[in-house]
């Protein structure tokens, strides 16, 4: 059998800074990732790392940025630790070797980002989760930590009211292994493939995210899902907030800076949502460019500035949409971005199972609360990334022994041994298709009663078929057709937690907008919203929000 002492799932840059912080701790660790560490998701994060280094600005002032942000649902407390942590977090991550931009004097290049006070999004280039990304793998390589790398997780193995260890199975021979460990540590990214519309990755399907819920675990405030306002029209291509943060300008059909009517004092850098409301308010009024989207111009910033500081940008415009944006505009309409939602944790990454913890986007501290700033989840991922590190490894240094037993991975078989001898049923690609068109359409940036419960009966009949879906592929390596079918049932999973909390919430709130209760209402709903498994479907609970010292406020831009 197979066993360490602490088992991360997900190798992103929160998942190795745990593993990072563990290894170093003294303890037998081990990374467990369906990828190469390097291929990970971080890896697409483009425009920067948020970080209160400039002389003008403050730790206090990025604090108070992002409790706005989170229009006043985030955990203050844990945003107060999170922003303090955030100058120390870039400078080791500088020492690490991570290449920051500099400006001419020397000191780290920083650039204007949505909702925030003051620029201070410290980048590199167009390319900062790589740059990231890159640096701390160097620094995994000095440690003596397992790597099963290309390892897909079935699920958290629970027993005697504490984490055993995982299950899982090695993709090249699809056998079905258990490790164990008295801690583990998810941080398998977002599941943003719910969605058609994404920015996510097609790896982004939230198996750990899955796999802790039917575990027993709580999910917190899955309703809130974040759309980036400027996707490619066509690809849903990211182009980085860091493009209006140099100085692009969104314009409509008419050749208005269109943002003067919605966030009159910062224009096109308000928060996400704001923007992202605007702009489908744009289009659907029809002041959108033919085949609905907008323009986001660069042009007057000239080619040097573009080429140096948006590489990626240029590179992805003239390949997948073909202008350059040197000298064309950019059309952009809206995608799915992130989740503000996932297991829920402590600011030590503690979920609610001993031994259970979870960082990066998979985790939901609360930090970013009914929507995130720009510039917060790369240093997220650092932040409690190495808590949960500390924290698992502070546990395990006093747990008791654990075990992996022959029944603890009889489910997970015959799943699969299901999916593998069944001759007739569902194709998983259809299932996941049908589910993302439900999504893009009737569980999008504005919401109605009537398209979430008709999302909710789409979903739940999509389950059904689910349970009859089968694998055609008969490969034993690198089946891909079985991982498709493993992901589907976690994304169909995490769907229904997120229309049903959608139902539940009676407000507009941050990402979450309600045509039908078009104010945020602070008496009813300023709580944390969380989601447990049971056999009908999840069941709904609620928990206040820490606040320390900001009241809640209208949120003006």
């Amino acid at each position: 059998m197979l066993k360490h002492d602490i088992v991360v799932v997900g190798a992103g840059l929160a998942g190795q800074r745990a593993a990072l912080a563990a290894a170093r701790a003294g303890h037998d660790v081990a990374l467990v990732s369906k990828l190469h560490p390097l291929r990970s998701h971080s890896g697409a994060a483009q425009g920067g790392i948020n970080a209160a280094v400039g002389k003008e600005d403050s730790v206090e002032t990025h604090i108070y940025d992002t409790v706005k942000g989170s229009d006043y649902l985030g955990d203050q407390d844990a945003i107060e630790f999170f922003c303090q942590q955030a100058g120390p977090t870039v400078i080791e991550m500088e020492h690490f070797g991570t290449i920051f931009s500099r400006s001419d004097d020397g000191s780290l290049a920083r650039r204007a980002f949505g909702g925030a006070g003051f620029p201070r999004t410290i980048y590199a280039a167009d390319r900062t989760g790589l740059a990231l990304l890159q640096g701390i793998y160097e620094h995994l390589g000095t440690e003596t930590i397992r790597i099963y790398e290309e390892w897909f997780l079935l699920s958290v193995v629970v027993r005697d009211g504490r984490v055993q260890g995982i299950s899982a199975f090695d993709r090249r021979t699809l056998k079905v292994e258990g490790i164990a460990a008295k801690a583990v540590i998810l941080a398998t990214g977002p599941f943003g493939r719910i969605y058609g519309r994404t920015t996510n990755a097609h790896s982004c399907t939230g198996d750990g995210v899955a796999a802790a819920y039917r575990a027993g675990a709580a999910l917190k405030d899955m309703e809130f899902v974040q759309f980036h306002p400027t996707a490619l029209m066509e690809s849903s291509i990211l182009i980085t907030e860091g493009a209006r943060g140099e100085g692009g300008i969104l314009k409509n059909v008419n050749g208005e800076r269109f943002m003067a009517r919605y966030a009159p004092h910062v224009l096109d850098l308000a928060s996400r949502d704001v923007v992202s409301r605007a702009i489908v308010t744009e289009v659907k009024e029809g002041r959108g460019f033919p085949g609905g989207f907008v323009h986001l111009e660069l042009m007057h910033l000239g080619k040097e500035k573009i080429e140096s500081r948006l590489q990626e940008i240029c590179d992805f415009s003239r390949t997948y949409a073909g202008v350059d944006p040197v000298t064309e505009p950019i059309p952009v309409y809206p995608a799915q971005h992130y989740m503000m939602g996932g297991i829920s944790t402590n600011m030590k990454g503690e979920a609610s199972i001993p031994g259970l913890y979870a960082a990066g986007e998979a985790a939901c501290v609360s930090i970013h609360g009914a929507n995130r700033l720009g510039g917060n989840s790369l240093l997220e991922t650092l932040v409690f990334g190495k808590q949960a590190g500390l924290a698992a490894a502070e546990f395990v240094a006093s747990a008791p022994d654990t075990e992996i037993r022959a029944e603890d991975l009889e489910k997970e078989t015959a799943h699969i041994q299901q999916l593998w001898n069944r001759t007739e049923g569902e194709s998983p690609r259809a299932l996941r298709t049908e589910l993302q068109q439900t999504m893009d359409q009737l569980v999008g940036i504005y919401r109605t009663p009537e398209e979430l419960f008709r999302a909710l009966r789409q979903v739940r009949a999509l389950q059904e078929r689910y349970r009859n879906v089968r694998v055609i592929d008969r490969s034993t390596t690198y089946n891909i057709d079985l991982t498709d079918a493993l992901e589907v049932g976690n994304l169909l999973t995490l769907a229904e937690i997120i229309v049903v909390g959608a139902i539940a919430r009676t407000e507009s709130r941050g990402a979450h907008t309600r045509l039908d209760f078009p104010a945020r209402d602070d008496k009813s709903w300023m709580k944390h919203t969380l989601a447990h498994w049971t056999v009908n479907g999840p069941e709904l609970s609620y928990a206040p929000v820490a606040y320390t010292r900001w009241e809640p406020k209208e949120r003006v831009y």
